[in-house]
């Protein structure tokens, strides 16, 4: 999986005052102790994964410098890829990637709030690109976000799947498991 859009440094002189750039509020926040664990084995459930998989398939954890902790599954044999990442770096939360990311993306579309928490989703690519992938990024504090980048089956995208619509589905998993985490 490609390395999510907010991994761009945000300038030391824009981080006084949260949110900025035109960024949304997070009105709820979650305590910032649930994106304290794994995410190979916090964000989904394995029931979870076979559904977006259609198995389950092992997690690669990995840290990205300047984000946070991240981990990637993906079905070789489909050429289905998930990414999530807990942007707890630099402390930006979608300000960073409204600054950041909002400039420089082919697709940017504020989605709907996802169980009440703001929502972005972007791409690289542009929509309806045959390389589909798409990123959605939760503003789970007004200093941190969950980012779910999805590469859909060969199947789906050949269907005209909408990676965007998949991604903010696995987004919205996401924000469950977190709010059980939380106790919300």
């Amino acid at each position: 999986m490609a390395a999510p859009a907010s991994s761009a440094p945000v300038p030391a002189s824009s981080a006084a005052a949260l949110p900025h750039s035109g960024a949304p509020k997070v009105e709820r926040p979650l305590p910032a102790s649930v994106l304290s664990g794994p995410p190979c084995q916090e964000a989904l459930t394995s029931d979870q994964l076979k559904q977006i998989f259609g198995m389950v398939p092992q997690g690669k954890p990995d840290t990205l410098p300047g984000i946070g902790p991240e981990c990637d599954w993906s079905n070789i044999d489909a050429g289905a890829g998930l990414g999530i990442y807990y942007a707890t770096q630099p402390r930006q939360g979608l300000s960073g990637l409204y600054q950041n990311t909002k400039p420089r993306s082919k697709l940017w579309r504020e989605l709907s709030p996802i169980q009440g928490f703001p929502a972005v989703a972007s791409s690289s690519v542009s929509a309806g690109d045959k390389n589909g992938f798409c990123q959605v990024s939760v503003g789970i504090t007004d200093e941190s976000s969950v980012d779910v980048s999805l590469t859909p089956s060969d199947a789906k995208l050949a269907a005209g799947v909408d990676p965007c619509v998949l991604s903010e589905r696995v987004a919205g998993m996401v924000v469950t498991n977190l709010k059980r985490k939380a106790g919300a």
